[in-house]
């Protein structure tokens, strides 16, 4: 019956949802680990004939959103990113008018570093929080179904992308109309979308380590899961640094070229430490979780890397597959001089004025120890297999 229903809804211009999806609207959530997949949806959507205009993701996290739209829908939870997600359903809900709200429970993350890491799997509440705050909305009367919008949370792994078509042609294919030769294409279509944004941010952030070398200037690098560049969840601090001068990386797009891991991690190759660049066992041994991995890995890049002469952890209040990592990428850091800093617990407050005084404080140190950490992280890497070395100078030609 449900599906009949389905069939027969008209959308805001007249047309059934059927083959042609020219009218159907969809909205995203703009939350946890939609931050590094959102242009699989993107492609996926499209490739399926639902236009980008039609593609709604909700705003960035702010308590108003929460206070407006999500109150009183969540069940315990400590997790701040995963709580906030009501607020973003309820958005979508009430403002948007959607046909479909698509809320996927990502149970694991693509990640350049399959194959050398044990799995790439989500945080487990990053899935099952989507049933959790799905049934705020169902405790007192099904809110989706009294507005006339379905929705759709399909269990997905982008480990295993081979999965993927199956995984998203169930829970859509009455929704939406689909065949799975359809939802099959739009994976592939997906997949491929996402790809080419990764490697064009990477080329991007290639791009400001290159400008970094070239001008012998500091660049920060920012530790944190994908969900903290939400200006809600991460406060901007990024930005704070950005306004002082600092060029500012992402753990989640520092480049993988082929040149630059010869020049930084071929000793350890060499001297039997790790399998490759991207083997991370000789520093964290339980390489499951793909965010945790990814910025494992960034630590022993910046702390290699000479123009990343700081790095900046961020966490949300009471992570806990945060917490053990503390310890081992500060000392990573640390372990090359490298100057560390970290903003912990991090919830929905904005504390702005703690933050700045922070940052200025930073500010200060990276200024002043920079030009040594820069020349002696210079000094412990092979100068012929340099990818910037027609940029730079060694620091005696610099110095002369």
């Amino acid at each position: 019956m449900w599906r009949s229903l389905l069939l027969r809804r008209k959308t805001k211009i007249g047309g059934p949802i059927s083959g042609d999806r020219s009218n159907v609207k969809v909205g995203i959530p703009k939350v946890l680990n939609i931050w590094s997949t959102h242009r699989f949806w993107i492609g996926f959507l499209k490739a399926l004939g639902i236009p980008a205009k039609n593609i709604v993701f909700s705003s960035d996290t702010s308590e108003e959103q929460y206070r407006e739209f999500g109150k009183g829908r969540i069940g315990m939870d400590s997790c701040y990113p995963v709580k906030c997600m009501a607020g973003h359903i309820g958005e979508l809900l009430v403002t948007k008018n959607l046909d479909v709200i698509l809320l996927p429970m990502i149970y694991s993350l693509p990640s350049f570093l399959k194959g050398h890491v044990m799995d790439t799997l989500s945080c487990t509440r990053v899935p099952m929080g989507v049933e959790n705050i799905k049934a705020g909305f169902l405790k007192e009367e099904d809110e989706f179904e009294k507005r006339g919008v379905r929705l759709v949370t399909p269990f997905v792994s982008f480990a295993e992308p081979h999965l993927l078509p199956q995984q998203l042609y169930e829970p859509l294919k009455d929704v939406l109309n689909v065949t799975y030769e359809e939802v099959e294409r739009a994976v592939k279509k997906g997949l491929e979308e996402l790809k080419r944004f990764d490697q064009k941010m990477r080329k991007k952030t290639r791009e400001i380590l290159e400008w970094c070398a070239q001008n012998n200037h500091p660049c920060i690098l920012i530790l944190a899961r994908p969900y903290h560049m939400d200006p809600g969840i991460g406060h901007e601090i990024d930005v704070e640094f950005q306004s002082l001068g600092y060029p500012v990386v992402w753990c989640q797009y520092l480049p993988i070229d082929e040149d630059l891991m010869e020049w930084l991690f071929g000793p350890d190759i060499e001297a039997g430490l790790i399998k490759s660049p991207f083997d991370i066992s000789d520093v964290w041994a339980s390489s499951y979780s793909s965010n945790t991995n990814e910025i494992i890995w960034a630590a022993k890049f910046a702390s290699r890397f000479p123009w990343i002469t700081a790095v900046v952890r961020l966490s949300s209040y009471e992570c806990g597959m945060d917490q053990p990592t503390y310890t081992p990428t500060q000392r990573i850091v640390e372990s090359s001089g490298t100057l560390y800093f970290k903003f912990g617990d991090l919830d929905e407050t904005r504390p702005s004025g703690s933050i700045r005084i922070r940052v200025e404080t930073i500010d200060y140190y990276v200024r002043k120890y920079s030009p040594q950490i820069i020349e002696r992280k210079l000094k412990r890497l092979r100068a012929e297999k340099n990818p910037f070395r027609e940029l730079t100078y060694s620091p005696s030609e610099r110095s002369g």
